[in-house]
């Protein structure tokens, strides 16, 4: 297809606006689109939170992001600088970002959209 997105994720896990963007995703790759990278901006950092407590009935965020992750070796990028605004620290111990993301700066946003054939936000 040729075709190569970027995601930008400014919601929490407990948005249903996340659930739509996961679904989002998940089609995407499903549809043989390249996904360059998620970026988590804003409150969207929150999915990152490993200490964050979303009631068992409640939808899962970080379970669904790993699985996309661990499936389609999809990156997932975390501003940093957001992430501390909320109050994640990779420089403590233990850290209270899951291990699943890898801190960036808007540097990595940059080159994601730079990347993309198209860039969207949810």
């Amino acid at each position: 297809m040729g075709q190569k997105l970027a995601v930008v994720i400014t919601t929490p896990p407990y948005s249903n606006l996340t659930a739509t963007a996961l679904d989002y995703v998940e089609s995407a790759l499903k549809a043989g689109i390249e996904l360059v990278g998620v970026f988590f901006y804003q409150n969207g950092v929150l999915n990152a939170d490993s200490n964050i407590s979303i009631a068992s009935d409640e939808f899962q965020a970080i379970d669904k992001w790993q699985q996309l992750h661990q499936q389609y070796q999809l990156p997932l990028h975390l501003c940093v600088t957001a992430a501390e605004k909320h109050g994640l620290r990779d420089d403590i111990t233990p850290t209270n970002i899951d291990p699943l993301f890898t801190i960036s700066g808007l540097g990595e946003l940059v080159e994601l959209t730079d990347k993309a054939d198209r860039v969207v936000q949810l």
